[in-house]
């Protein structure tokens, strides 16, 4: 394990969680393809696919909690959101990891698409005004909220993922909720979603320690400064970036499938 083994994991970790802490998901979705592409570019062993969604899960997992943090005042988490989506997404996680045993690889892979696909149609919807409500005045329907979780929570427990890129959409054109807010509170939800996943991943041994505690550091330093930035940064161009990876996730699912 050489010096430029370490850097490699590091910037690859530090790039997607900085992303991550900015536009509120848990950061897999950058960093899954970086783990298993980036390192052979500079002749280094490649990682397995269950390796680097070990690796992913602990890392989503970290950088999750330096988001949060960052995000702690100025009242952009909103608890009682996170309370019943927090709940719901876990429920419904451990329904699909659990059901996902009877399902075809086939199967999952569509699950993932189609839920993908509508995500990434989601977001292009136009949101007027959605930034000018308070964020003390903010008001959604709460079972409503829980059940998309839970559907979320299903669908991410399927194909093994903490499911914020399909959180962010659904927030924002269904729930109405403003842009920070949504990207704070879907990073508390998602750090709940991930608990089991990361739980699996260890139990199960398919986390290489040092590249995860590489990665690990990588997140706490960078999703806090991504989440700073994300303070600064213009709500629609918050949202035209959250749009571009969530629709770029979606063709490279299908690309997949097909």
């Amino acid at each position: 394990m050489d010096f430029t083994f370490l850097i490699v994991i590091f910037l690859i970790g530090f790039i997607g969680s900085y992303i991550s802490g900015m536009v509120g998901i848990g950061g897999s979705i950058i960093k899954y393809p970086m783990l298993l592409y980036i390192p052979p570019l500079f002749g280094l062993a490649a990682f397995s696919a269950h390796e680097v969604s070990g690796i992913s899960a602990v890392q989503v997992f970290f950088a999750t909690i330096g988001g949060v943090w960052a995000y702690r005042k100025g009242g952009y988490l909103n608890k009682t959101l996170i309370t019943y989506m927090g709940s719901a997404i876990l429920a419904g996680s451990l329904i699909g990891s659990y059901g996902s045993r009877f399902m075809t690889e086939g199967g999952i892979n569509l699950v993932y698409g189609v839920l993908a696909l509508i995500a990434a149609i989601m977001m292009f919807v136009p949101k007027k005004g959605l930034d000018d409500i308070p964020l003390d005045q903010v008001k959604f329907n709460k079972w409503l909220a829980a059940f998309f979780a839970l559907i979320v929570g299903i669908g991410a427990g399927i194909v093994g993922a903490a499911g914020a890129f399909l959180l962010v959409p659904i927030m924002l054109v269904v729930l109405k909720i403003p842009t920070r807010m949504t990207i704070a509170t879907s990073l508390a939800i998602t750090f709940i979603s991930s608990i089991g996943s990361t739980a699996g991943k260890l139990a199960t041994g398919q986390v290489d320690y040092v590249p995860a505690a590489i990665m690990i550091i990588a997140s706490l330093i960078a999703s806090p400064l991504g989440a700073a930035s994300g303070k600064k940064v213009n709500t629609k161009i918050l949202q035209v970036i959250l749009a571009v990876l969530i629709l770029a996730t979606s063709i490279k699912i299908w690309m997949d499938i097909l």
